[in-house]
């Protein structure tokens, strides 16, 4: 009598592969995303990291323009270039306080000032009107334009003698004593808050617009049947339900106000008035000015710690709050 002995099998997969590694095909399908990622991944180390590891070992050398043609062959100075930026009681860190608190300064009221246009413009073209449509393309405008042919615009308009804003403040409207200066001296900043204002708030009004179309009608409907006004459907429903969109759009804002370079640099020249000394321009003229780039690429540093410091800062309060909300 002969007995059989069963071997089990092992469990076929319904797509007909083995219990052995994955097949082929997963495989490529895995990995085709990261290989996609690859060349943005590979553009993005060569165009913003390698540049900044480079700058922060420029800061540790005494860079000047006498190792221009070959700066690996600075001597190393330390910690000697951000010691010399953090003295603010010698000059060169005074400068440098000073143009920080210049910027934030700028920043903030650039900042609130974007946030509230935009925010007031989006929610009055929130419900639909005949010309909606040609009165947001309007809106977007300052934001379309290039920024050097939309700056040199405003650096004409603010001319002392034939420019556009003294004629209409001190000859038309009568509200100066005499045409001023509003690209030197204490007007400068204002002039440069004005243009950052004009050309960021389109921005603001383009996020809080995508933000308010998440909205639905139906909270307003119920709202205003119990006998909500407009003011306080726009503090009860509008504001909280733009906390994410805010969360966001106040952390660009920030950012790209702080650093930004190309506005100051096109309307004052290479040399910005001490009332309008951006610490993006500030930096500049301490590198390529002065041609200390040692002790530029050490400003650069601590200006990217900062601004580190204070985002991560924001995202947790942010975060804290929308979570203590949420409960």
């Amino acid at each position: 009598m002969t007995t059989t002995v069963e071997v089990a099998k092992p469990p076929v997969r319904p797509d007909g592969g083995g219990t052995r590694g994955p097949r082929p095909g997963r495989l490529r399908r895995v990995g085709l995303p990261y290989l996609l990622l690859l060349p943005a991944l590979i553009l993005e180390l060569l165009v913003h990291l390698v540049p900044m590891v480079i700058g922060i070992v420029m800061s540790f050398k005494e860079l000047t323009q006498f190792y221009i043609r070959d700066w690996g062959t600075a001597p190393w100075s330390g910690l000697d270039n951000y010691r010399l930026s953090v003295d603010f009681d010698a000059p060169v860190g005074a400068a440098l306080l000073h143009s920080f608190l210049v910027t934030v300064g700028f920043t903030l009221l650039s900042v609130g000032l974007c946030w509230l246009i935009g925010t007031a413009a989006a929610v009055f073209m929130q419900d639909a009107f005949r010309g909606r449509g040609l009165l947001r393309a309007l809106f977007l405008v300052p934001y379309a334009l290039p920024v050097y042919a939309a700056v040199i615009t405003w650096v004409f308009m603010f001319q002392h003698d034939n420019g556009l804003v003294n004629h209409v403040l001190h000859d038309q409207l009568h509200l100066t004593d005499e045409p001023s200066f509003w690209l030197i001296g204490d007007n400068s900043f204002y002039a440069l808050l004005t243009v950052s204002v004009w050309k960021g708030w389109p921005f603001a009004f383009l996020i809080v617009t995508a933000g308010l179309q998440n909205i639905p009608r139906e909270l307003y409907e119920a709202a205003a049947l119990d006998g909500a006004g407009v003011w306080q459907q726009l503090r009860r429903i509008t504001l909280p339900s733009l906390g994410p969109v805010n969360q966001v759009l106040v952390l660009v804002l920030f950012l790209w106000t702080f650093n930004d370079f190309n506005t100051p640099y096109v309307l004052f020249g290479r040399a910005a008035p001490e009332a309008a000394d951006l610490i993006s321009v500030h930096i500049y003229q301490a590198s390529f000015v002065t041609w200390n780039f040692g002790t530029g690429s050490a400003m650069s540093v601590l200006l990217l710690l900062f601004l580190l410091a204070v985002t991560g800062v924001y995202l947790a309060l942010t975060s804290r709050r929308r979570s203590s909300h949420a409960r």
